[in-house]
């Protein structure tokens, strides 16, 4: 026998681990009659970066209580055995969930004593809240006619949606409410000749369409909640827009309203955009469940799809709207201050420009006064260089025969040529 050659090229330290992530969370293998109770727990606030240690402690004290194995360090799901019933755990974004698989039939429908798998004690310590849970029924296919009775006795009927699913295999019900113990519920009715693999991808898609829409509609509060705000900042929006127009406020007061309300919708984008995307993303798993299951109306009751497009989907595009919304007051709000600092900046550019007028005719002034001072100037140092002159040349006066008064005359007009010459060539340097 050969020996297996070496691979001639290194792996990625993550393939073999995300290969295997592709087939890490299979479908739980049923058999009808059966049931199983459904959980799903989220922490109240900042789920998604909860300690997911925590998650898997509560799991491991959940299995110590059954005797059954632990997970793995660190996983994000686990499958396994407690007691005579198998439990399937997964960590997902925002929330894990539990769900117990119980062979065979309980004392009545959707008995709420099947939840006690769950200890109470348990329950109360758990790292967050219940967002959902639900306990689905799962029998053999009887007539029509017993599926239209069962239904109509276990759900209530203005809310209730049943369909054929699979080609026909299964039926399908449910009315999306929280009966008397806290639970959601849902039935399925299987064909003998129904693989326990199908029946468990049936169970699988009725607990993941019961979570993913209740995720979802955390979304719908979020917008209720922003609604009267978004309405308010609207309305400040428009009002500093009519001050912009009309040009009563100065603008740069304006332009502070602008840049408030402007920080306020960025700061409320910030604190949706992850329940918005969140929201979107539920909202396609939702329609991609329901969509796999290849429904078929069941003697005119409205179907899984059909309850979702009345009751659910207007509360997704409720979701989406505000979403738009919101963007299109931050786009808004943004081209408001862009115009608005646009007309500060040309206000100040002609407030620039009359400063500029006001400083050239200063300057103007300054020179004129200068030219005035300089003439000023040179009479005042000329007359007191012309009284010098006259001490040093009077004692000549007397022998040239002339008087002082002629003799400071002849003096007077060089002196003056003389010291404007000397300001002049002193100006000049300085320039």
């Amino acid at each position: 026998m050969g020996h297996a050659l070496p691979m001639p090229i290194a792996d990625h330290d993550l393939r073999y681990r995300l290969a295997n992530e592709l087939h890490a969370r299979p479908f739980p293998i049923l058999s009808a009659p059966c049931r199983a109770v459904f959980l799903a727990v989220k922490q109240p606030s900042d789920a998604a970066s909860r300690d997911r240690d925590a998650d898997l402690a509560h799991l491991t004290n959940l299995l110590d209580r059954y005797g059954a194995a632990h997970p793995q360090p660190g996983a994000t799901h686990y499958s396994g055995e407690i007691g005579k019933h198998a439990i399937k755990w997964e960590s997902h974004t925002e929330f894990v969930t539990y769900t117990v698989f119980l062979s065979g039939y309980a004392q009545r429908p959707f008995d709420p004593a099947d939840f006690d798998v769950f200890p109470k004690d348990w329950l109360d310590k758990a790292p967050g809240v219940r967002m959902t849970s639900a306990m689905i029924h799962v029998e053999p296919r009887p007539e029509d006619d017993q599926i239209a009775a069962k239904v109509d006795d276990w759900f209530v009927p203005e809310s209730l949606a049943v369909s054929e699913v699979l080609d026909g295999e299964v039926v399908i019900a449910g009315d999306f409410r929280i009966d008397t113990a806290g639970h959601s519920r849902f039935s399925a009715f299987v064909r003998n000749d129904t693989g326990e693999r199908r029946i468990g991808r049936v169970v699988q898609r009725l607990c993941e369409i019961e979570t993913y829409k209740t995720m979802s509609m955390l979304g719908f509060a979020r917008v209720r909640d922003l609604g009267p705000r978004m309405s308010g900042i609207d309305a400040e929006l428009s009002e500093l827009m009519v001050q912009m127009t009309s040009g009563d406020d100065p603008s740069e007061m304006t332009l502070g309203g602008l840049l408030r309300v402007s920080a306020e919708l960025e700061a409320l984008s910030a604190q949706s955009s992850f329940r918005f995307g969140a929201t979107g993303a539920y909202e396609a798993i939702v329609g991609q469940r329901i969509e796999v299951l290849r429904e078929k109306r069941f003697r005119g009751r409205q179907t899984f799809a059909e309850f979702m497009m009345r009751r659910y989907d207007p509360a997704m595009r409720t979701v989406k709207a505000s979403e738009r919304r919101l963007e299109a007051m931050a786009d808004r709000a943004i081209r408001a201050g862009d115009l608005l600092r646009t007309r500060v900046e040309v206000e100040r550019s002609a407030q620039n420009q009359k400063l500029l007028e006001s400083m050239d005719k200063r300057a103007d002034m300054q020179l004129r006064l200068q030219e005035t001072v300089e003439g000023l100037s040179v009479v005042a140092i000329s007359y007191y260089a012309v009284s010098l002159a006259g001490y040093l040349l009077y004692p000549l006066a007397e022998v040239i025969g002339l008087s002082k008064g002629m003799l400071l005359a002849i003096v007077t007009l060089p002196v003056v040529v003389m010291v404007w010459l000397a300001i002049r060539r002193i100006r000049a340097r300085m320039e």
